[in-house]
């Protein structure tokens, strides 16, 4: 799938994502102590990106 113009600049993406995949948020769990390896990936709490 390809990206509308409006989002890209010269460089790439220019507007932040707010809406994770389901691998970065893991990520960002795992670096907060709240998900553990080998707990369910379906169903995670809700995440803000990093800033």
């Amino acid at each position: 799938m390809s990206q509308h113009k409006s989002l890209q600049g010269p460089s790439g993406i220019v507007v932040k994502r707010n809406v994770l995949k389901r691998f970065e948020r893991v990520a960002i769990l795992k670096k907060r102590g709240q998900w553990n390896e080998g707990e369910r990936v379906m169903g995670l709490r809700k995440t803000k990106p990093d800033a």
